[in-house]
């Protein structure tokens, strides 16, 4: 079994790091204070080819594997500091291009997907509800037909990109008496009539991705806003879900990466007590810690993106690999912090950022204990 990237992925990964750390390392702190949102940023990562990585290139994408795709978004981690920009692309990539992409009809693909590749669309994504996040499918946006399409009424939450979106891929049911088989998508514009953002929310970490409500107010749209059948919107969600925990998470791994490397610079060359910090044991076995977490997540990560590229089931890999790197993630956060001790509790040394931006990573794409759930479930407990 060869786990190396092959030399044009691996070229792949160089040119990407190096164009996050040239384009989206700088600034951090500040905008992370003031929780902006880099438009510029989002023009760069579209004109490198990010937005369409995996999006066949006769849609303006390139048709990466699922394995390329990992690994360039694996070095956008390692080099660019943007983990908000980079949330708000990869929300965008699993949660619109690639449900319309599997999707969506061929009108529907020719008018929306060459403008999220080249990023003069920002796509959105409502799904979750104040009383509809863990257990999505007791979502209670109604869907109403009538003659001339469909009506939507109901309010989203936790919708990332909301306030700087073109695009909304919205979900709601015909019937919660249904169940999933009530449950439909749709493609909804910037200005349809009775479709608003709503509140803003702030985060703990991410703050560069902006994030709102999505207030649906007997909003009109026709039946070619349909995403997918009627009904079957449940499978369209379930499809964004298996590609976002998939894919999701290779940016926090390129992070992790970066820091276990400024640890063991830092353990080499800090000196205390006459030697330098890395040759005590309680120093040295976070160190272990923290590279034994990089390894087995950068495996469960790309064997997902392998049993993905052999048309192969991944839902429990999925989950397995969603929920080891973010917890492993929050986890060599902690150690990073402590090993640089007090410095590395200063916003200028960045750990407290990474920290904040971690823990998000064990709630988005399901829960730590929904992952748990599909885990248990493929093991047929």
């Amino acid at each position: 079994m060869d786990f190396d990237l092959h030399p044009d992925q691996l070229a792949l990964q160089k040119a990407a790091i190096d164009f996050a750390r040239n384009e989206l390392a700088s600034g951090m702190i500040e905008r992370d204070a003031q929780r902006a949102f880099s438009h510029e940023g989002w023009k760069k990562c579209a004109a490198f080819g990010v937005q369409g990585l995996p999006i066949p290139e006769e849609y303006g994408g390139g048709g990466a594997d699922p394995i390329t795709t990992i690994a360039v978004m694996e070095g956008l981690g390692y080099g660019g500091l943007d983990q908000g920009l980079l949330f708000s692309i990869n929300a965008q990539l699993w949660t619109n291009s690639i449900p319309l992409l599997k999707y969506g009809t061929a009108e529907q693909k020719r008018k929306y997907l060459p403008g999220l590749c080249d990023g003069g669309l920002i796509g959105a994504n409502g799904a979750s509800e104040p009383n509809a996040g863990s257990d999505v499918f007791s979502m209670r946006t109604r869907v109403t037909r009538d003659n001339a399409g469909y009506v939507i009424n109901g309010t989203k939450t936790y919708v990332t990109n909301a306030p700087v979106a073109d695009l909304f891929v919205v979900y709601g049911t015909l019937d919660p008496r249904l169940g999933v088989l009530g449950i439909c998508g749709f493609i909804l514009e910037k200005g349809t009539p009775g479709l608003s953002v709503g509140k803003k929310l702030d985060k703990m970490g991410l703050r560069t991705s902006p994030m709102a409500e999505l207030v649906l107010e007997n909003c009109r749209v026709p039946a070619t806003a349909l995403l997918g059948r009627e009904g079957r919107g449940a499978e369209v969600f379930n499809c964004s879900m298996a590609w976002e925990r998939a894919c999701i998470l290779a940016t926090c791994l390129g992070t992790m990466r970066r820091q276990l490397e400024r640890c063991l610079d830092y353990a080499r060359t800090r000196t205390q007590f006459g030697q330098p910090i890395g040759k005590f044991q309680s120093v040295a076995n976070r160190i272990v810690d923290m590279k034994l977490r990089y390894e087995t997540a950068r495996l469960l990560i790309y064997k997902v993106g392998w049993l993905m590229q052999q048309g192969k089931s991944a839902d429990m890999d999925a989950a397995m690999a969603k929920l080891h790197v973010s917890e492993s993630f929050v986890k060599s956060c902690l150690d990073a912090i402590q090993i640089h001790g007090g410095s590395g509790y200063m916003t200028e040394f960045e750990f407290e950022r990474e920290l904040r931006d971690a823990v998000g990573s064990t709630l988005y794409s399901g829960t730590s204990e929904i992952q748990r759930n599909i885990i248990a479930r493929g093991l047929r407990l």
